[in-house]
């Protein structure tokens, strides 16, 4: 099988769990190439995505790794199957970036959505015309198309709120992020709107940050963290700057990531109390 040297996002996810999975039964590279009766090259290359994995292969590693729970099995399955799909955002390739591309990849197959943003709302939360302001800021020299077409792809993007089980959105926004003039008054006012409406649904929890709050010292800017559906799939941690985006994967460095999110939720407003400080916010605006 030729080397992947171009994986997708969901092909790393199987490939890091695959290698997760056989760490955990304690197992080494070589019992698993027995398991296929094959190089341990093979495995080697499957655990690092350069290699596909055939159904009849996933199926026999999941028996030798003690995976019995039919979900499990069938999502895994589901990855193996759809690695090589990129989804909706491929329509867009000529205009996103690989790295966000792989964001919208891991947003679209995510449960659970933990966030902290310090300086804007939520891409998901977005309005119009908030995103195509926050696009010509960003980007200088953006065209009338790309601008166009970057805030298509963020409006597409809330399609995983409307799915039969929506993604679960926790957000934690830094009170300035009500306060930021992006797009003038009428922008902000409009996405302050939305953003409460949204807040209200049951599956989006969106708790403000006031100012005074001393944990501010420890955050470093914008942080999202994708919960997937099977216990056996790390989360993912993903940090963006103008110049550059990280993800991490590692679980050390995830936990210590939720436990900066969690202590920013216990510090933030209650849910009911955000919502009408975003409320009043919004009817200030004119």
């Amino acid at each position: 099988m030729p080397v992947n040297r171009n994986p997708t996002v969901r092909q790393r996810r199987l490939a890091r769990t695959l290698k997760e999975l056989r760490t955990a039964a304690d197992l080494t590279i070589a019992q698993s190439a027995r398991q296929l009766d094959c190089a341990e090259s093979k495995i080697s290359r499957i655990e690092a995505a350069q290699s596909g994995i055939r159904l009849v292969d996933l199926r026999l590693l999941l028996d030798l790794y003690g995976v019995a729970d039919p979900d499990t099995r069938s999502r895994l399955e589901a990855l193996s199957r759809e690695g090589r799909l990129r989804g909706w955002w491929d329509r867009y390739s000529d205009t996103l970036s690989p790295l966000y591309a792989d964001y919208i990849a891991l947003e679209s197959d995510a449960s659970d959505m933990y966030s902290i943003q310090t300086l804007l709302v939520p891409g998901i939360l977005q309005t119009e015309d908030y995103t195509r302001a926050v696009v010509r800021a960003q980007i200088e020299d953006a065209t009338a198309e790309q601008v166009e077409t970057l805030t298509k792809v963020r409006q597409e993007r809330r399609s995983v709120l409307e799915r039969d089980v929506p993604l679960r959105v926790w957000a934690v926004l830094s009170e300035s992020v009500l306060k930021h003039q992006v797009g003038g008054p009428v922008v902000m006012r409009e996405q302050l709107e939305f953003l409460a409406a949204s807040a209200e649904r049951p599956n989006i929890n969106v708790q403000v940050l006031p100012e005074a709050s001393a944990i501010h010292a420890a955050l470093f800017g914008p942080v999202t963290i994708l919960s997937f559906p099977e216990v056996t799939e790390t989360d993912v941690v993903y940090v963006d700057s103008l110049l550059s985006t990280l993800y991490i994967e590692e679980p050390e460095e995830v936990f210590k990531y939720a436990n900066l999110f969690r202590r920013a939720l216990v510090e933030s407003l209650p849910r009911d109390e955000s919502i009408a400080l975003i409320g009043r916010m919004a009817s200030e605006k004119v």
